[in-house]
C-alpha cells in the first residue's frame, strides 16, 4: 500500500515472491490470478508484462505467450468486463518457481525506485472515452508481440511499454500513461528502422562505390 491507502508497484512484486515461495516447483497462470484477484487487471498486466523484461523470460516463445496473455486481458477491459478470464490453455501454462523469483529479485531494486515517483495525477486519460486510445494502442502492441521473436530485444521492449501503461493505470498516474502511449508510438519506427535502415544505407552508398 502507498500513503494514500492504494496498491503499489512493490506490492504486487511481495505478492509474487510469496507464491514462488521456497520450493522448486512449478507455478501456473492460474495461481497467479488467485493470487492477484481475478478483478485486478492491471495488476495481472503488470505482473506478465514485467516477467517478460526479466531474466525469466528467457523461454522461446515467452514473448508471444505474453502478448497473448495481454491480448485477452485488455480486450476485457476495453469491453468493461469486471472480472478477468482466460481460457484453459493460458490458465494451465506454468513457469518454475525459481524462474519467478529470479525475476522478482531482478525487478525489485528498478520496481522500488519508480514506486516513490508514482502517485495519482491527470486522471482524465483513465476514464472513458480516453482510456480506449492507450488500450487499443496495448491492444495493437500485443497483437504483434508473437512477431517481435524474431527481432532481438523487441519483445522485452515491448512488454516493458506495456508495464510502464500498466503501473501508470494501477497507480492512477495519467501522466505515466501518458508516456507509455509516447513510447508505444515510437516502437513501430524503432522496428522499421531495425529492417529496412541497413538497407537505406547500402543504397545510399551503392552509387559513391560505383563512382569509384
Amino acid at each position: 500500500m502507498n500513503e494514500t491507502g492504494g496498491p503499489t508497484l512493490s506490492g504486487v512484486l511481495d505478492q509474487m515472491e510469496h507464491l514462488s515461495g521456497g520450493a522448486d516447483r512449478q507455478i501456473t497462470v492460474e495461481e497467479i490470478i488467485d493470487c492477484l484477484g481475478k478483478h485486478s487487471f492491471a495488476s495481472t498486466i503488470l505482473t506478465f508484462s514485467l516477467i517478460s523484461t526479466s531474466p525469466a523470460s528467457g523461454i522461446p516463445g515467452f514473448t508471444a505467450f505474453i502478448g497473448l496473455v495481454v491480448l485477452f486481458l485488455v480486450v476485457q477491459m476495453i469491453f468493461g468486463r469486471e472480472s478477468l478470464w482466460l481460457p484453459g490453455f493460458i490458465m494451465r501454462r506454468d513457469i518454475a518457481a525459481k524462474k519467478l523469483r529470479a525475476g522478482v529479485r531482478w525487478l525489485r531494486r528498478p520496481v522500488d525506485f519508480v514506486d516513490q515517483y508514482l502517485h495519482q495525477r491527470s486522471t482524465f486519460i483513465l476514464h472513458r472515452p480516453w482510456i480506449y486510445l492507450p488500450l487499443l494502442m496495448v491492444m495493437a502492441l500485443s497483437m504483434f508481440m508473437p512477431f517481435m521473436e524474431i527481432v532481438p530485444t523487441s519483445g522485452s521492449i515491448a512488454s516493458a511499454m506495456i508495464a510502464i501503461f500498466a503501473a501508470g493505470y494501477l497507480m492512477r498516474d495519467g501522466r505515466v500513461v501518458i508516456f507509455s502511449m509516447v513510447l508505444m508510438s515510437l516502437l513501430p519506427v524503432g522496428v522499421a528502422w531495425f529492417f529496412l535502415g541497413p538497407v537505406s544505407y547500402t543504397h545510399l552508398t551503392l552509387p559513391t562505390n560505383r563512382e569509384v
